[in-house]
C-alpha cells in the first residue's frame, strides 16, 4: 500500500469521501486541542505557577511532541482505534461509512452543546465508529469485541486508577513534606508542577492524537483498497499532520476550560496541583502503553478528585462526577445512533 504524502494528496483530490474524512478528522483534532488540551495546564495556571499564555504555548509544543514521539515508538492506541470496527471488504462503501461516522460526531457535539449535555471527543469517536460499523455490516459483526472491550477497561480505569494514583501521590507528598518550611516547599512545587503539567500535555497528545491518527490512517487504507491497517506502519507525515493540527488548536486557548477544571472542581494548592498532574500523566502513560483509549479529561478530573479526597471528601465538587456519568450515558447510545442513521443515509445517497 502506497502511504506516501504525494499519493495521499492525489487521493484527496480524486476522492471526495477521503477529502471529507480528512477535513472532518483534522477539524476534530483541532477542536480537541482547543477544548481538551487546556485541561493539562489548568491546575498549573490556577495555582499561579505559570501565566495563561506561556502555559498555553508550552502545552501546544508538548501536545505536538506527544503525538509525534509516542506514535512513532508505540502506536498501540492508534491500532486499537483502527481495528476496533470492521467496515467490510467493500472499501468504497466503507470509506463513505467512515465519513458518516465522523460527520455524526460533529452533529452530536453541536446537539449536545445546545441541550447542555457534557461530551467527550474520545467517546464520541468510539461511538461514531461503532454505529457506522453496525450499519454497514447489518449487525454486531462490524464490532471487534476483543478491541472494543478495551474501551470498557478505559472507562473504569480512567476513573479508578486516576483517583487512586491522585490520592496516593498527594498523600505521599503530604507525608514527605509535613515538616518542611512552607515558603521553600512552595518554591519547589512551583517548578515541580510546571514539569508535571508539561508531562500531562505530552501524554494528552500521545493519547488523543493517536485516536484520530488511527481514524485518518484507516481512511487512507480504505481509499487504497485495503479493508484494514494491520501490519502497515503509520507514515511520519501523518503523525506530523495530526500533531501540528493539535498544536495549533491548543495555541488558540481555552481559558474558560482552565478555570472550570482548575478552580470550579476543587480548590488546589501548588503541591496538590503537582500531585494531580503527575498522577494523571502516569495514568495516561500506563493506558497508552497498554493500547487502551481513555478520556484525558476524565483521567485528569479523577486525579483531581483523588487529590481533593486526601483533605476531605466534601472538598470535591461531585457535580463533576455527575457530568462524567452523563457523558457516558448519553454519548455512546446518542452518538452511536446518529452515526448509524448517517451511515445508512450516506450509503443510500452515494
Amino acid at each position: 500500500m502506497d502511504v506516501s504524502f504525494a499519493h495521499f494528496m492525489a487521493q484527496v483530490v480524486s476522492s471526495p469521501p477521503l477529502a471529507l474524512t480528512t477535513l472532518l478528522t483534522l477539524g476534530v483534532i483541532f477542536v480537541n486541542g482547543w477544548t481538551d488540551a487546556p485541561n493539562a495546564i489548568a491546575t498549573c495556571v490556577t495555582t499561579r505557577c505559570m501565566p495563561v499564555k506561556p502555559a498555553i504555548i508550552m502545552s501546544a509544543v508538548l501536545n505536538f511532541a506527544g503525538v509525534l514521539v509516542m506514535t512513532h515508538f508505540n502506536a498501540s492506541v492508534a491500532a486499537t482505534i483502527s481495528n476496533m470496527v470492521d467496515f467490510g471488504t467493500d472499501t468504497q462503501t466503507a470509506l463513505i461509512a467512515l465519513c458518516a461516522a465522523l460527520f455524526s460526531i460533529v452533529v452530536y457535539s453541536v446537539a449536545a452543546s445546545v441541550f447542555g449535555i457534557p461530551t467527550s471527543e474520545s467517546h464520541s469517536l468510539i461511538a461514531g465508529l461503532t454505529g457506522a460499523a453496525i450499519a454497514i455490516q447489518g449487525g454486531m459483526d462490524g464490532v471487534n469485541a476483543s478491541e472494543w472491550v478495551k474501551v470498557i477497561y478505559g472507562l473504569v480505569m480512567s476513573l479508578l486508577l486516576g483517583f487512586a494514583i491522585g490520592w496516593l501521590t498527594c498523600k505521599l507528598v503530604t507525608l514527605l513534606f509535613a515538616g518542611a518550611d512552607r515558603r521553600r516547599s512552595d518554591g519547589f512545587f512551583r517548578y515541580a508542577q510546571i514539569a508535571a503539567a508539561a508531562a500531562m500535555s505530552f501524554m494528552h497528545g500521545a493519547q488523543d492524537g493517536q485516536k484520530f491518527i488511527g481514524v485518518l490512517f484507516l481512511g487512507v487504507a480504505l481509499c487504497n483498497g485495503q479493508p484494514g491497517v494491520e501490519g502497515v506502519v503509520i507514515p511520519v507525515w501523518l503523525m506530523l499532520l495530526c500533531s501540528l493540527t493539535m498544536g495549533v488548536g491548543t495555541s488558540v486557548g481555552g481559558e474558560p476550560i482552565i478555570k472550570s477544571v482548575g478552580m470550579d472542581m476543587v480548590k488546589l494548592e501548588k503541591y496538590q496541583g503537582f500531585a494531580a498532574d503527575l498522577a494523571s500523566s502516569l495514568c495516561l502513560l500506563v493506558m497508552t502503553e497498554l493500547g487502551i483509549p481513555v478520556s484525558t479529561t476524565h483521567t485528569k478530573t479523577s486525579a483531581i478528585m483523588g487529590v481533593g479526597a486526601v483533605r476531605r471528601l466534601s472538598a470535591i465538587n461531585f457535580g463533576v462526577v455527575r457530568d462524567m456519568m452523563l457523558t457516558w450515558v448519553f454519548t455512546f447510545p446518542g452518538c452511536g445512533l446518529i452515526s448509524f442513521a448517517m451511515a445508512k443515509l450516506f450509503m443510500f445517497l452515494f
